[in-house]
């Protein structure tokens, strides 16, 4: 019985997958390069290889949380808080990032509340709200 759930588990998986990335522009036959030679996109044994590390291409899928691939996952420099500008670069506490910038949403006039809020030129950013008080 536990093989069986587990069996119908990786199924499960695989068809998720398949079908996630069926909507996009990848060939199944395309040929990608890896460190180790070039591979089919569906390895001989039929698995789907999931990793950006090992096939780049899935983080442009649509869907996807991002283009870029870091550590293993796929990410966009330009809004991640754990990779902010480029891979590893993390913003501190109370900060979130915004054009691959890490800046402070309470006090930024760029970037007031969240990203791309601007304040007018005599305006200021306080708390996150422009002109507050």
């Amino acid at each position: 019985m536990k093989l069986l759930k587990t069996l119908f588990c990786v199924v499960l998986i695989m068809a998720l997958a398949i079908t996630t990335l069926s909507g996009t522009s990848l060939d199944w036959n395309e040929e990608v390069k890896s460190l180790r030679g070039r591979r089919r996109f569906l390895s001989e044994n039929g698995r789907v290889a999931l990793t950006c590390e090992k096939n780049p291409k899935i983080c442009v899928v649509k869907g996807s949380a991002g283009p870029y691939c870091c550590n293993n996952k796929c990410v966009k420099f330009s809004t991640d808080r754990l990779n902010c500008g480029r891979c590893g670069k993390k913003c501190s506490f109370g900060k979130i990032c915004c054009e691959g910038k890490c800046v402070n949403p309470n006090t930024n006039k760029k970037h007031c509340g969240k990203c791309g809020n601007k304040c007018n030129t005599k305006g200021s950013c306080v708390l996150g709200m422009c002109n507050y008080a």
